[in-house]
């Protein structure tokens, strides 16, 4: 394998660079020094809190052990330039307003790249659209729906840099979408500019503070006093966002309470419903249980939940919680000794988001390890490992 290192062979890389050895580095991590000898060789996949552990003992960035997903850089690096011109720009866009249908068609494109994981697409689109969104608003005295429109842009440019493992550009559009989202006097999209601001401290692996970014923002929406379904939706979907964070710090009590407040929100809903692209409802409150149960060591119960839902997954969920899915689900199946299990869902994930599949870290853990495990002869397998890049 090569061309494009994982998170557990960066660990090991960083760990000799900084002439750090297993043992102080396992203490560090509060691991064994076998566990991180498995880690680093591929036998065991590095984990989100696995990283965040090597991060901080290591003095270093989640996205610094995460590295470069790309096997072919060069055209995300201008685009991703492009897009931080945009975002740098955001009082001074350099497009005009447009026609109102045009702005109109621009906005369902970018919800639906979004949701479909077309994130290279989206990219293309999104620093004009912002543009003229953002000068959209700026010539509207003020219109609620206007800034609204331009605080969504920044979630959907948030889930962007998030994938595309950016995390300072992360950063600077939550900055952006929490500016448009006051201009909105509407709590739900201050809400949704919050649960992504909680989004670049899971990214960071700083789980605790993370946390109090959810449960300030819960408050906060809470007190607003707000009633329908998008309340619901946006309360539900913090709450979520509270189930991975406190899962990923081991706090089972704080993911129990996420998620029996989620399942009383979900269970008033017909289905599940995207709003200021969050998505709620019993489906996908399901699939945030399914992966708590992998982050607290739980993959029997994992797997167990998910039996189901692999042949027929939840109806209405856009192939960016479908392909998540998958993806937990081969961590799940790997945890369990089910390789070929864990194959299969991977190539569910390919199936579904192709583009997700590719380039997130999980996936690409868990096909680094059905590597090392000696299933390099599998044609499929193969396959999927010259797409991510981690084989040639």
């Amino acid at each position: 394998m090569e061309s494009t290192p994982t998170a557990g062979e960066n660990i090991g890389v960083l760990r000799k660079a900084r002439g750090v050895g297993q043992a102080k580095l396992a203490r560090q991590m509060g691991i064994t020094v076998s566990y991180l000898s498995k880690v680093e060789t591929g036998i065991r996949p590095a984990t989100p809190v696995i990283v965040a552990g090597a991060a901080k003992a290591l003095h270093v960035t989640t996205a610094r052990i995460y590295g470069q997903p790309f096997s072919d850089p060069s055209e995300q690096a201008d685009l991703l330039n492009e897009l931080r011109g945009a975002v740098r720009r955001h009082t001074l866009p350099k497009e005009d307003t447009p026609q109102q249908d045009e702005l109109a068609t621009g906005l369902k494109r970018a919800a639906r790249l979004r949701a479909d994981t077309k994130y290279l697409e989206l990219l293309r689109d999104l620093p004009k659209l912002l543009g003229q969104a953002t000068a959209t608003a700026l010539d509207s005295d003020g219109d609620a729906v206007a800034w609204g429109q331009v605080s969504d842009l920044y979630g959907c440019a948030y889930a962007v840099a998030h994938r595309l493992a950016q995390p300072d550009l992360a950063d600077m559009i939550v900055s952006r979408q929490q500016w448009a989202a006051q201009r909105t006097w509407n709590p739900a999209a201050e809400a949704a500019a919050a649960w992504n601001e909680a989004g670049t401290y899971q990214s960071a692996g700083q789980y605790d503070d993370g946390l109090a970014i959810v449960e300030r923002a819960i408050s906060h929406f809470e007190g607003a006093r707000t009633n329908g379904p998008e309340s619901m939706i946006v309360l539900g979907s913090l709450h979520l966002r509270g189930v991975v964070l406190a899962s990923r710090h081991r706090d089972k009590n704080a993911t129990e309470i996420h998620l029996r407040h989620a399942k009383q929100l979900a269970s008033q809903l017909t289905a599940d419903q995207l709003v200021h692209n969050l998505t709620f409802g019993e489906g996908n409150t399901a699939l945030y249980e399914l992966a708590a149960h992998i982050e607290l060591d739980q993959p029997n119960k994992a797997v167990e939940m998910a039996t189901p839902l692999a042949d027929q997954p939840p109806a209405g969920l856009k192939p960016n919680r479908v392909g998540r899915f998958f993806i937990d689900l081969s961590r799940a199946r790997l945890a369990t000794k089910d390789l070929d299990g864990a194959e299969d869902a991977l190539k569910q994930a390919f199936k579904v988001s192709p583009q997700m599949a590719e380039i997130h870290p999980m996936s690409r853990e868990v096909l680094r390890v059905l590597f090392v495990m000696h299933q390099r002869t599998r044609p499929d397998l193969i396959l999927m490992a010259k797409r991510t890049g981690l084989a040639t």
